[in-house]
């Protein structure tokens, strides 16, 4: 358990350097002029002229002249200490917490309507397989399996937003603007989760111990309850675990879509102005969560696996 704990923070040092150098070559070489971009982002598109160009300029090449940049940054790294934004011109750190937190709730509550929508469906299906429900829930996850995430949300705003006006289509601050972007994340998990914890739960209930039990005459919800449910956590915490760590990474496409201000909807905006820091800043704490979940997740397997809690 140790050894896998040092594997790990080495690994999210290793994260570190490599997201934080890797960003900082691919911004200085994207072509186009970048005090152009930063000044456009500072200042709007309609409000950029020659002086204000000029004057980004002149903050870049002070910015250089205070020795390496790479190795000046390389120092501010290791102090947590990001600077500020090139086109708001706060710190970047304070602007990373608001959006991280809105982009770990958005995931949240994705993968609460995930687990809602794929325990109790997965499990009956593995408990009654090859019944009707599960021939069901077999094509209706294969259908949603092949629908992309912004076309699903565009369906979604379509249908739900703009033809019965349940839902907004945008904004965030109340609890109805979290449902069509957690929806939209958590059809197209379902849609694999289901099919996943329908095999864990068969291969549960196929197996000699399990009907060793049914045979003694325990009722199958005493049943699962006892001899089911342990068993089915290792492989099924892995997949949510595993889930929840891709919910965060791969919420750029959803975020952009429905305007949601967290950290992937920023990092496409700091890609287009050239806002270095704050590039640098959103590449690397998606990194870092990467390593951090994929450690809770493995800890969590380590714990709940009889095998390894016998080891």
């Amino acid at each position: 358990m140790f050894k896998l704990l040092g594997w790990r923070v080495a690994q999210a040092a290793f994260v570190v350097l490599a997201v934080g150098l890797l960003t900082w070559f691919l911004v200085q070489s994207l072509p186009g002029d970048m005090a152009w971009r930063i000044a456009s982002g500072r200042y709007g598109y309609d409000r950029v002229d020659a002086s204000a160009v000029a004057r980004v300029q002149q903050e870049l090449s002070d910015s250089l002249q205070q020795g390496s940049a790479l190795l000046h940054w390389l120092f501010d790294l290791m102090q947590f200490n990001f600077g500020r934004s090139l086109v708001s011109g706060e710190p970047v750190m304070d602007e990373l917490r608001w959006q991280l937190s809105q982009t770990l709730a958005l995931a949240g509550s994705s993968l609460f309507l995930t687990i809602l929508f794929t325990l109790p469906l997965g499990i009956w299906a593995g408990c009654h397989a090859n019944g009707k429900l599960d021939r069901a829930l077999f094509w209706l996850s294969a259908l949603l399996k092949s629908v992309p995430h912004f076309a699903l949300g565009m369906l979604l705003i379509v249908l739900l937003a703009l033809q019965l006006d349940w839902l907004p289509s945008a904004g965030h601050g109340e609890l109805r603007h979290f449902m069509l972007p957690s929806l939209t994340l958590a059809l197209s998990l379902t849609a694999v989760g289901v099919r996943v914890v329908r095999e864990a739960t068969y291969q549960v209930v196929s197996s000699g111990y399990y009907r060793w039990g049914a045979q003694k005459g325990l009722a199958p919800a005493t049943l699962l309850r006892r001899h089911g449910l342990r068993n089915l956590a290792s492989p099924v915490l892995t997949w949510f675990g595993m889930q929840f760590v891709w919910l965060v990474e791969g919420v750029v496409v959803v975020e952009t879509l429905f305007a949601w201000p967290g950290i992937g909807h920023a990092l496409v905006h700091a890609i287009f102005a050239r806002d270095v820091p704050v590039i640098q800043a959103s590449a690397m704490t998606l990194g870092l969560l990467f390593v951090l979940l994929n450690m809770l997740v493995d800890a969590g397997c380590h714990l709940l696996d009889p095998r390894g809690a016998r080891a």
